[in-house]
């Protein structure tokens, strides 16, 4: 097997010997270039598995030959070499096509760990593209979720930040993994994290970690999700939700790389891709100081907008289709089908809760059809909602608070009409002596509709 080799681009000497001892060392050949016309002669005469380009070169800068790299030589993953703390150059690095950063002064275990990466990225890009596995996931043939998959396939290979926005139910942790699992670190761990259901108090603990006895409580060494989701991806869902306090300690640890346990001595590097997301308008929380500015550049390097079921109706038929077959399998049965006036009723709903409204909506009317026929009576779809249109996608985050009491309310009614439910049936099972047959046909209800609430009820 022939040697990799790499280019090493910077001005200055020390670095150019640090990096090629470094590289040597892991058995790779190292050229060398000290600016961006000697850079451009070593990359048309020979290829290379990973480059390395300082930012500011004596006649250009490392933007050049990020952008050239781009676009000649598409297969060699290129890191920049920044200044510490130039978080800005990083970024606009990240945004040309960079997949990754080093900073002055160089870590070597860090750099260990980059190149690493960077060598499993060439080698896949090397390779021919299976089928479509993982992204056979995103259903749909529609030119938005076309679209959408190749957007994945492109971020997939960069390690830049990505911010996933969209409205709630449209998927954006599939997408998530989609990016994870299409890269270089998907055989590390994905570890997702929903932001807005850990405590304030036990947050910084659950990211971070904590030495025993450095609070009441903290009988044992606990690592945080970073340190669990070292060497892969960490996906913090609804970020909007982190308190100010942890969003400072946030940037913090994204632009050193590095995280410091409750009750630690020391910072301990990590090697992680952040990946986040929200249903909220993120720039306008900034705006209204919400959410810190420097934060939201630093994970919104890259944003990727998933698309919301409405815009992208032509595939409902598919995903309706492949829903029932997995609600058929869970049963044991055969699928239930649409009608034609069902499935044409589910192509005019604007889904407001997009694709897993789509599920909540399927999963109850097979619950309550007969004969394995679904009507548009099944559907139960809301009348109210016929009259939606595909408005800005983003809520406007003043009216978030609203939205939130009102889902409050929501929550108790829902709770309330629960317990009347559980009450009807546990007495209708009591009275048949938990006959489920003759308890549906008291409650006046099918078999199947029983069935169906006795799951969502968890009553055994």
């Amino acid at each position: 097997m022939p040697q990799a080799s790499a280019l090493v681009i910077d001005d200055e000497r020390d670095i150019r010997e640090l990096l090629s001892i470094t590289l040597g060392r892991m058995d790779l050949h190292v050229d060398t270039a000290s600016n961006v016309a000697e850079a451009r002669d070593r990359l048309a005469e020979s290829r290379y598995a990973l480059c390395f380009t300082d930012m500011k070169l004596p006649d250009g800068t490392g933007q050049e030959i990020i952008e050239l790299i781009a676009a000649k030589y598409p297969q060699t993953p290129v890191a920049m070499i920044t200044a510490h703390g130039n978080v800005d150059a990083a970024v606009i690095a990240l945004k040309a096509g960079a997949f990754d950063f080093v900073s002055k002064p160089v870590d070597i275990a860090m750099l260990r760990r980059l190149v690493q990466t960077a060598l499993r990225l060439s080698e896949e890009k090397k390779a021919v593209p299976a089928a479509d596995t993982s992204a056979s996931r995103l259903l749909g043939d529609s030119s938005a979720i076309q679209l959408l998959r190749a957007t994945i396939a492109k971020l997939a290979r960069s390690q830049a930040p990505v911010y996933i926005s969209g409205e709630s139910g449209v998927g954006k942790e599939l997408v998530a993994r989609l990016i994870h699992e299409q890269g270089p670190r998907a055989n590390a761990p994905f570890v997702p994290v929903n932001c807005g259901a850990i405590p304030g108090e036990l947050m910084e603990s659950e990211f971070f970690g904590h030495k025993r006895g450095s609070f009441t409580g903290a009988q044992a060494d606990k690592d945080g999700l970073f340190q669990a989701a070292n060497g892969g991806t960490l996906f913090l869902d609804e970020v909007a939700e982190l308190p100010m306090h942890m969003q400072v300690k946030l940037l913090r640890v994204i632009q050193e790389k590095a995280v410091r346990q409750i009750g630690g001595r020391a910072e301990v590097p990590i090697d992680v891709r952040v990946l986040s997301a929200t249903h909220k308008d993120l720039a306008r929380l900034v705006e209204l100081h919400q959410f810190r500015q420097d934060l939201y550049y630093r994970i919104n390097v890259i944003e990727l907008r998933v698309p919301p079921l409405r815009a992208r109706r032509e595939d409902i038929p598919k995903l309706a289709g492949k829903v029932l077959d997995r609600l058929a399998k869970d049963a044991g049965m055969p699928p239930a089908r649409l009608t034609p006036e069902a499935l044409a009723a589910l192509l005019k709903y604007p889904f407001p809760g997009n694709v897993r409204e789509l599920e909540n909506v399927l999963e109850r009317a097979v619950a309550l059809c007969e004969n394995n026929i679904i009507t548009p009576d099944d559907l139960h779809l809301a009348p109210h909602a016929a009259t939606l249109t595909d408005t800005n996608p983003a809520a406007d985050a003043e009216d978030d608070a609203l939205d939130d009491d009102t889902s409050a309310n929501e929550i108790g009614l829902d709770s309330y009409i629960s317990n009347l439910e559980r009450e009807a049936i546990m007495k209708a099972l009591q009275e048949t002596r938990y006959n489920k047959t003759a308890a549906a046909k008291k409650l006046g209800i099918t078999f199947r509709a029983l069935r169906y609430k006795l799951k969502k009820l968890g009553i055994d």
